[in-house]
């Protein structure tokens, strides 16, 4: 059995994953040992900044936070005390899905059994994964509201997509895909798309053939791109590519949790939170990841399509009253900034063709934008 640890309420959590680079190149360094270290040190028992799968690669994760604002100021104290390491060391730091130019063949993994085991089985395609994500947790209040709330989700999943894309190169090529992390994270075992499970019973047999069968020896191996997150209480949405920006990051949580309420509310009057059959939401995440802000989505099993932008205005309308409630009506409206900004993938090919492909001074960009906290104008 999996127990579920119940949240008292809609409360948040946000892990979002940045890269290393070298101060003069701006290519990816492997120093993340050197950067964790010392803040692991300051932080005790409950550090804040955490290593990942490459050493180029550390990961801010915030405590247990009420609302957006407290997300926010969370991540800014972090990111303000990794700056005063990176500094020291010449380094700079970005975020989006996937470095520009950097090549995957030259990254190192970092040392430890889970991460030696993920690479032995997965081999190519693990060695592949230099990419970067925003992962969004949100207290759910019952065990039994969680399947319904994901699976309800999974209509909204594009959306989230396309305004947090931000991987349009991989190794230097253009791919011609807003988020070309998205379809190279689902080539792991237990990634992708999730199962849309009715019951908990059902999601626990499952997980159940994962361990008997050694797919997975524990259960956060499995990587969905929604998940629940039994001990934490919380269902955690692993949609978005990195964003260079806490502005963005702001704005993506607000939708994050403001979509949850909207449906949980639904659950709680009473109602059904409807979904979407599995081959629509297969499709969208791939439009998505292929037009990002210029994708036409599946709205319904009607077979209703809309430009994901005009649904997206539509959505924040609908949302606000609820951001009212929960306090982030000014973060959600950071929506709307994305939007007229442009997407990270955006704004990154509008720097490319503004410097004759200088994938260089994209980079720079993205170093920027995280500095200044907001997405800037080419």
């Amino acid at each position: 059995m999996i127990e579920f640890t119940p949240s008292d309420g809609p409360t948040l959590g946000v892990e979002w994953e940045i890269a290393l680079v070298d101060g003069e190149t701006l290519d990816l360094v492997p120093l993340a040992d050197s950067v964790v270290e010392p803040l692991a040190a300051e932080d005790g028992l409950a550090p804040k900044v955490h290593r990942e799968l490459l050493t180029n690669t550390v990961e801010l994760v915030t405590g247990i936070c009420r609302d957006v604002p407290e997300v926010v100021a969370d991540l800014s104290d972090s990111l303000s005390r990794l700056r005063g390491v990176t500094d020291g060391l010449g380094l700079e730091l970005i975020s989006a899905g996937t470095h520009p130019f950097a090549r995957w063949e030259s990254q190192q993994v970092s040392e430890g059994e889970r991460y030696a085991t993920l690479i032995d089985r997965t081999r190519w395609w693990g060695r592949q994964m230099v990419i970067y994500g925003v992962h969004t947790h949100v207290g759910v209040t019952h065990r039994d509201k969680v399947l319904p709330l994901l699976g309800g989700m999974l209509s909204y999943a594009p959306h989230l997509q396309a305004l947090a894309a931000s991987s349009p190169w991989w190794g230097g090529v253009p791919t011609d895909y807003a988020s070309n992390r998205a379809l190279l994270f689902q080539q792991l075992p237990t990634a992708g798309l999730p199962f849309q499970f009715e019951t908990w019973a059902e999601y626990e047999r499952y997980v159940d053939d994962l361990l008997v069968t050694g797919v997975i020896d524990e259960l956060k191996e499995v990587r969905w791109d929604l998940r629940p997150a039994p001990h934490l209480g919380t269902l955690e949405v692993r949609v978005c590519d990195g964003v260079p920006t806490l502005h963005e990051i702001a704005a993506l949580t607000a939708l994050t949790q403001c979509l949850l309420v909207h449906l949980d509310d639904r659950l709680t009057d009473g109602g059904t939170i409807p979904t979407l059959p599995p081959w629509h939401v297969q499709e969208n995440k791939w439009r998505t990841a292929r037009y990002g802000m210029d994708a036409i989505i599946i709205l319904d099993s009607r077979n209703r399509e809309r430009l994901v932008t005009d649904e997206l205005h539509d959505l924040l309308e609908r949302l606000t009253p609820i951001a009212r409630r929960l306090g982030c009506e000014r973060e959600l409206a950071g929506v709307e900034d994305i939007i007229r900004a442009g997407a990270s993938y955006q704004r990154q090919l509008a720097t490319a063709d503004a410097h004759g492909g200088d994938l260089v001074e994209v980079t720079r960009s993205l170093v920027a934008e995280m500095r200044s906290g907001h997405p800037l104008t080419v």
